[in-house]
């Protein structure tokens, strides 16, 4: 089968597609033939190797690799349809269409990917394309854990999302919105009516209006990019406000541990876990018609290198499609 794989981490260029053994299920695994993955800050922040935090950077290579990737084939999500299940399955069948997050696991860039059965696996919202679903589980898993494990964002709260047009972010706003907030987004000119179509009651436009100098607080603020701190938001939280940090880097660790200790203003972290209960969660708001992707740009599994290019920049509306079968690709 065909898979794209990376030997030693670098840029876009490192990422080459080959030929390598199709996978073969176990007794308690699925076979997935994958029609469509994504490019995720997590993926090329693997291949690359450009950790946020130097804190992390020795665990980090110690998983991952330390003189070369462990793990040589990225993809933290995916479409596909079931094409073997083993003798011992049970929640699944051939020609089943799901959708996955694979995590931390990665290897959706490939044709196939053999998952346990209890792997982050759910039925394919009935409502999308193979495209549209692989954009969901790591961009809508992240944006749930933060808003409603982390944050526990309440109805009629003020929320803001700071990156509200990004893989993250996107899904962050019609999250909070749904969840019944009052919802402000931050992002660049360009995504203005973006956002606001997503559901923000509010939008900013970070190039000329800095949220922190207008006055207003809020319960929760959710940087979904990485490009704000709690030092600079603070003043913008309410008494007992809630920053969220999706990238964390030493000063966020150690205000973590200050503000569990002290001060009524918190700040959170974390990892989104990989759950099917979370996919069956977002498969349900997908097919109400409450959750939608968004997505920037396709690619042919071919271009995975100008796609991972692309991203990188940090400028993406949504999420960047990789189109794996391509008699699955929108026209």
């Amino acid at each position: 089968m065909k898979a794209v794989v990376y030997q030693k981490y670098g840029p876009p260029e490192v990422l080459e597609l080959t030929e390598v053994a199709k996978p073969a299920p176990g007794d308690n695994e699925i076979l997935i033939r994958v029609h469509a993955t994504t490019v995720t800050s997590g993926d090329y922040r693997l291949r690359s190797f450009k950790i946020p935090s130097l804190l992390f950077w020795l665990p980090g290579r110690i998983y991952s690799g330390l003189r070369k990737p462990k793990r040589t084939i990225l993809g933290t999500e995916l479409s596909g349809e079931i094409e073997a299940v083993g003798k011992a399955v049970k929640s699944f069948k051939e020609g089943d269409q799901v959708f996955v997050f694979t995590g931390s696991g990665l290897g959706a860039y490939a044709e196939y990917i053999c998952l346990p059965e209890t792997a982050a696996v759910a039925k394919k919202p009935a409502n999308m394309t193979y495209e549209e679903a692989a954009a969901v589980p790591f961009g809508a898993s992240t944006a749930l854990f933060f808003l409603r494990d982390k944050g526990n964002i309440q109805s009629g709260q003020k929320v803001l999302i700071y990156g509200a047009s990004g893989g993250v972010g996107t899904y962050a706003v019609q999250l909070a919105r749904h969840f019944g907030a009052e919802v402000t987004g931050v992002c660049s000119a360009a995504n203005l009516e973006l956002v606001k179509s997503l559901g923000a009651d509010k939008v900013v436009d970070y190039t000329k209006e800095d949220f922190t100098q207008s006055g207003e607080t809020y319960d929760v603020i959710f940087d979904t990019v990485g490009k704000t701190s709690f030092a600079r938001c603070k003043s913008a939280l309410k008494p007992k406000g809630i920053y969220l940090a999706s990238v964390i880097t030493l000063t966020e660790i150690v205000q973590m541990l200050w503000t569990s200790m002290a001060g009524n203003k918190k700040v959170i972290g974390g990892i989104a876990p990989e759950r099917t209960e979370d996919l069956l969660f977002l498969k349900e708001l997908i097919e109400a018609g409450k959750l939608k992707a968004v997505i920037d740009r396709r690619y042919p599994l071919e271009q995975i290198a100008e796609a991972h290019r692309y991203a990188e920049q940090g400028h993406k509306r949504g999420n960047v499609v990789i189109t794996v079968d391509s008699q699955y690709a929108n026209p």
